[in-house]
């Protein structure tokens, strides 16, 4: 199983790049607010982790959603951007797992699916969706302000 080996977005880890957005610990210091993003699609998880990266967050990411759950045994994030469609666990299943869990059941997610997929937009257990077939980083800025507050967003977003 080869999934296991792939390491997290931040390739950068440790960098001060994550200075836009952030959130207050428990003692009152500025930490990078916490990204996990979930896609079986190489191309995706990087694009959007470049994109989350770029807007301050640190970012983990997964492959599927059982490895997005193992991931949030040890993290908790601030904001969840999954797929739908993935093997071992579906980006629906996930979000039942999730909102069944009171530690997690708050975290505002960010649907990314594919126009084709057959992603039911009756979806309402997300916080906001996407496609990932046009201009996906565009649709994210949106996405971003819509879920998280404008001061997460670096550029002048619309």
């Amino acid at each position: 199983n080869h999934a296991g080996s792939i390491p997290p977005c931040s390739w950068r880890k440790g960098s001060a790049s994550l200075r836009a957005g952030g959130v207050h610990s428990a003692r009152g210091k500025l930490m990078p607010a916490v990204a996990l993003v979930v896609d079986d699609s190489m191309l995706i998880r990087y694009t959007v982790c470049r994109f989350l990266e770029g807007r301050g967050f640190a970012v983990e990411s997964a492959t599927n959603g059982a490895e997005a759950l193992k991931i949030l045994e040890r993290v908790q994030p601030d904001l969840i951007v999954t797929d739908m469609l993935m093997p071992k666990m579906t980006g629906s299943e996930l979000i039942t797992a999730l909102k069944k869990k009171p530690s997690t059941a708050k975290i505002p997610i960010i649907i990314v699916a594919g126009r084709a997929s057959g992603f039911d937009e009756k979806e309402k257990r997300a916080n906001f969706a996407i496609y990932k077939d046009i201009d996906i980083e565009g649709q994210l800025e949106k996405a971003l302000d819509a879920v998280m507050g404008k001061s997460h967003g670096q550029g002048a977003g619309k």
